[in-house]
């Protein structure tokens, strides 16, 4: 995989599609701090929280390296690329999305009860100057799709299959892509401090032996009963390594 550096925001991150990166990690002198809202925040009222947070930081809205969103329900294929323009052009005003590169890692899920009646963000991170390097990192959620050419559902993994055989292979790829990705800015499971799932089907036939086994719930692991942001997907992850988090 790919990285490159996003000197504005004191960060690296593994490239990707248009809509996010593949993760983001703190260069040196920096370190990575993450925010929750206390409840999902509409994301044009979101944006403007999160650039209040970072001014009452004094931090440029640069420093903005990954979010967390929350979605009503999931999208389809069309729904999914017209909502991320519609993203990614604050990042454009921002100066931090541009010719179709974004350094912005992002997960977005759609909570299977009480979602949120439109697109939220749930947490946001970013950068702060550190004396020393903590090692923070933040991997974009993954679902059961390889990233490349052709539609979703020629890419999703056991398409309209959530047997537990099934589920098992797909969270096989996912737990991949994680590893893979934090490989990439020089990071594993030992560095991470909270790995986060997300599906309404049963994680219990591969917990102990894809998970728990590769040490990727070290620091337990938090479910979320969610679906992934596109029609056809069923499970999802993210993981970071953050040291501080607080809630606002």
């Amino acid at each position: 995989m790919e990285t490159a550096i996003f000197e504005p925001g004191g960060y690296r991150y593994v490239r990707g599609p248009f809509q996010y990166s593949g993760g983001v990690a703190a260069e040196s002198g920096f370190a990575i701090e993450r925010a929750r809202f206390k409840s999902p925040v509409p994301l044009v009222e979101g944006f403007e929280q999160i650039e209040a947070h970072l001014k009452e930081l004094e931090r440029p809205l640069t420093s903005f390296c990954a979010c967390e969103l929350r979605s009503p329900a999931p999208f389809t294929e069309q729904g999914f690329i017209d909502f991320n323009r519609i993203y990614v052009g604050t990042l454009e005003r921002w100066g931090i999305f541009k010719d179709e590169e974004n350094p912005v890692a992002r997960s977005n899920v759609c909570p299977e009860v009480d979602p949120p009646s439109e697109p939220s963000f749930q947490a946001f991170s970013y950068t702060v100057p550190a004396e020393m390097d903590d090692g923070s990192f933040v991997i974009a959620g993954s679902a059961e799709a390889p990233e490349g050419q052709g539609s979703y559902n020629e890419r999703i993994i056991r398409l309209g299959d959530q047997s537990p055989d099934a589920m098992k292979e797909k969270a096989y790829y996912v737990l991949g892509v994680m590893e893979a990705r934090m490989a990439a800015l020089g990071r594993s499971w030992a560095d991470a401090t909270v790995t986060q799932t997300y599906t309404v089907y049963d994680v219990h036939p591969f917990l102990a032996d894809e998970i728990v086994s590769r040490g990727a719930a070290k620091s337990g692991l938090t479910w979320y009963f969610a679906r992934p942001p596109v029609e056809g997907l069923d499970y999802e992850m993210d993981v970071r390594g953050v040291h501080t988090e607080r809630v606002i």
